[in-house]
């Protein structure tokens, strides 16, 4: 959930002169003092059973800030940010940074067969940036995204978190990528309260076997019954595409809310580098992936990657080496979001329609030279 209601209830009872008063939530404001002293002062005919309830909404945004070398811009209090909910600028609570906060991070693995070329140098790299990342406190949990999504590892340290990246091999299966990235979130959402939530995603974003996506495509056949023995193959396909296309749309609101609910920060690497525009799935994979990372405050690279399957095993090495050092640095890039992170907290009074998208806009009193990625909303929940 984005967001952690406070409801404080409080009810006033005359009974032997004595004022009972139940809450249900640590007090955040002076509230109950007041509604208390209102209750001692009001004359017995005044005093009723009537509960008073007061709601507020505690709404977490983790903010990366970084200046124009790509380094972290450390020491940021809560009088440098300034964030506004539906352009009505908010009283920042509290700001705490990276350093303070533990790490909860899942890292994503696309185990089909449009990753496998490249996928053991990236599974070297990613171990690698766990160990240099991570610290005591943090946990990574480690998925694969494949036919169906696999919790290869929870919680777990980063040398015990590295180990079971190294130990994943490619199955050359079909793909469930909006499966697996609802699942992270859903495990994440679970995390302990006031950690920061992030998933890392090693994939080119192409779907081929979420549950939602193939039952859209079996109902549409199943919708026109036996006639479907009577299409031609080309009306057959174009039929399959329009109802994964429409499947896959309503995939991705879906798993970008429970990202949001989750406030979990999205990260990708797509190792299809530019051949990403070879087809309209792949094409759809890389923008889903962008949208993800936009709305949560993260970044969707994509970076040139030399092919290393050719017939000339000498390019292939050197192709090896210059991906690894790409790769490497996106990790780096990534890292230093990571150190620049802070958790920007404030109470929303307002109230809103059950999942209506809340439009937040999150900036820095003094911007020169800074560069800020910060989640773009957030699902309001009753």
């Amino acid at each position: 959930m984005p967001s952690y209601f406070n409801s404080y209830s409080l009810t006033g009872l005359k009974t032997r002169g004595i004022i009972y008063v139940m809450y249900s939530s640590k007090l955040h404001r002076f509230v109950f003092i007041l509604f208390a002293i209102l209750a001692v002062a009001l004359p017995a005919s005044a005093q009723t059973d009537e509960i008073i309830k007061v709601d507020s909404r505690l709404v977490v945004v983790p903010v990366s800030v970084i200046d124009s070398a790509g380094q972290p811009v450390l020491g940021l209090k809560a009088e440098d940010f300034r964030i506004s909910e539906e352009s009505k600028l908010q009283q920042i609570e509290q700001v705490s940074d990276a350093e303070k906060v533990p790490l909860e991070i899942a890292l994503l693995f696309d185990v089909s067969a449009s990753t496998d070329p490249m996928f053991k140098f990236e599974q070297e790299t990613a171990a690698k940036f766990l160990r240099e990342v991570m610290r005591p406190g943090d946990h990574a949990t480690i998925f694969t995204i494949g036919e169906t999504t696999v919790l290869v590892k929870a919680r777990d340290t980063a040398e015990n978190a590295a180990a079971a990246i190294t130990s994943i091999v490619p199955t050359k299966q079909f793909t469930a990528f909006y499966d697996a990235v609802a699942a992270a979130s859903e495990f994440l959402r679970k995390a302990p309260p006031g950690t920061r939530r992030v998933a890392v995603v090693i994939s080119d974003g192409e779907d081929t076997n979420s549950v939602r996506i193939a039952k859209a495509i079996q109902d549409g056949y199943e919708k026109i019954g036996k006639k479907v023995d009577t299409l031609d193959n080309k009306t057959l396909y174009q039929m399959t595409v329009a109802n994964r296309n429409a499947a896959a749309l309503s995939e991705r609101n879906r798993v970008l809310q429970t990202l949001q609910n989750a406030d979990t920060v999205f990260y990708s690497i797509n190792p299809a580098g530019s051949s990403y525009q070879l087809n309209k799935i792949s094409m759809f994979g890389q923008e889903n992936m962008q949208k993800f990372a936009v709305e949560t405050g993260g970044t969707a690279f994509l970076p040139q990657f030399s092919p290393t399957d050719l017939k000339d095993k000498m390019q292939n090495f050197s192709n090896t080496k210059k991906n690894t050092a790409i790769l490497e640095n996106i990790f780096r890039r990534l890292a230093n979001e990571l150190r620049a992170q802070y958790l920007v907290q404030y109470y929303s009074e307002a109230e809103y329609p059950n999942n209506k998208y809340v439009k937040l806009d999150v900036g820095l009193q003094n911007q020169a030279g800074r560069q800020i990625r910060a989640r773009q909303g957030y699902f309001a929940k009753k």
